[in-house]
């Protein structure tokens, strides 16, 4: 039985497969067990028996443009075929026997769950946490041709990691995710902080961000830089500095584009404030040569995100598992204190995450890493699409824009299912 990844980096043009025919991906109990090793990663929101991080070691590896996909498509849906089933045995698919929720059973446990969450933010226990949530669509031919998905994202979404992986103990997955976790080799490194979130409307649809690939940064980068160096003016600089913004908008718009100016209020400028600055204290265990910069605004599909990039050197990288420990889960998809928010959302989430809010992607220290958070996903099934979403909460969160963030991240793979019949 082979396992297989099928991945497009931001930007890039050219897609990337990776079969292993040659026994099973390596299962590993501990991100720190990834030290002094190399693969493609599959990463859970919270490693267990039955969700370890996966590890293929690929026996085959071939790179081909969009248009060649279609020349392995059949191989593709054989092995996603054998892996579903030997998935379908060996995992209970519903929780306690249950049905997938959907329509309105699905509103109310997302407002049940919201009001216990919500609880502990009014009550100081957290100061931030992520509620996700499930929906299943069911798939009316009952036919699943995922590598045109595959293609399908890479088209509608050039600027995000795009990824097809497919295992018997995973399951089968895609995502068109914007978030990097951990991208670079050798001694430079690169991460960012992603969080808040807003959906474009009518004449907000012309904006258009400077880029989400890491290293696609324009010449305004050192007015964003000076105009968020003291942390502490994050919020009068995004929310009062028209002088600042405007300067930014007319970089982005270098390429002729209409744009729109995006405001953001003061929950998600905080809420992303949170990520930037555990990122920081995170980073600083592991490197005494690290930059900010940002915050900025950036697009993934029709929404748009605040975005600080972190650039930073390693003397050892010998220990990126013992990094990506600490790292995830980050609050952009927990919470903070962060193992109380991790504990909480384990025994009170309506829906087990599984692989959604892990991490995937190309894990090589020497020859090059990208990582991305396992957002904007699904997991593929034979009869249907289950798709996973979530939202950081605030003090001042209200349920009903939660639940709408949350349905607007599932139009993105929503938008290739549709697309793609």
């Amino acid at each position: 039985m082979a396992s297989f990844a099928l991945f497009r980096l931001p930007r890039e043009q050219a897609c990337t497969l990776m079969i292993q025919r040659e026994g099973e991906p390596q299962e590993l109990a501990n991100l720190t067990e990834l030290n002094r090793k190399s693969g493609f990663v599959i990463a859970p929101f919270a490693v267990t028996h039955q969700q370890p991080v996966l590890l293929l070691h690929p026996d085959e590896q071939q790179q081909m443009e969009l248009g060649e996909v279609d020349s392995v498509k059949a191989e593709i849906e054989e092995m996603i075929t054998a892996n579903e089933e030997s998935y379908d045995r060996s995992h209970a698919f519903y929780k306690n026997g249950e049905q997938p929720l959907s329509g309105d059973m699905a509103r109310m446990r997302y407002r049940i769950d919201f009001a216990n969450f919500h609880a502990h933010l009014c009550d100081g226990a957290f100061r931030k946490i992520v509620l996700a949530r499930s929906t299943f669509d069911k798939n009316p031919e009952n036919k699943n041709y995922a590598a045109d998905l595959f293609c399908m994202a890479c088209r509608l979404y050039p600027r995000m990691f795009v990824s097809l992986v497919s295992t018997k103990k995973s399951g089968t997955w895609m995502m068109a995710t914007p978030e990097i976790l951990l991208d670079g080799k050798g001694t430079d490194w690169r991460t960012i902080a992603l969080a808040g979130t807003m959906k474009l409307e009518n004449h907000q649809l012309g904006f258009d961000s400077i880029g989400d690939g890491i290293e696609d940064r324009s010449n305004g980068t050192e007015d964003r830089s000076d105009g968020t160096e003291d942390r502490s003016n994050t919020a009068e600089y995004l929310s009062n500095s028209t002088e600042d913004r405007s300067d930014a908008t007319a970089t982005a718009n270098a390429d002729g584009h209409q744009m729109s100016e995006i405001l953001w209020d003061q929950k998600n400028i905080q809420e992303q404030r949170y990520v930037a600055t555990y990122i920081t204290e995170c980073l600083e265990r592991f490197s005494h040569r690290m930059q900010e910069e940002g915050p900025y605004t950036v697009r993934a599909a029709n929404l748009v995100h605040l975005r600080s990039d972190f650039n930073f050197q390693l003397d050892d990288c010998s220990r990126i598992g013992t990094l990506l420990k600490a790292l995830h889960p980050t609050p952009a998809v927990c919470g903070l204190p962060k193992d109380d928010t991790f504990d909480f959302i384990i025994h009170n989430e309506s829906s087990p995450r599984t692989y959604y809010s892990g991490f995937t992607g190309m894990l090589n220290p020497e020859a090059g890493t990208h990582l991305y958070v396992s957002l904007r996903c699904m997991h593929i099934r034979k009869d249907g699409y289950m798709l996973y979403a979530g939202g950081g909460l605030l003090a001042d969160s209200i349920e009903e824009q939660e639940w709408e963030e949350t349905e607007a991240k599932m139009e993105t793979m929503r938008n290739i299912i549709y697309r793609a019949r």
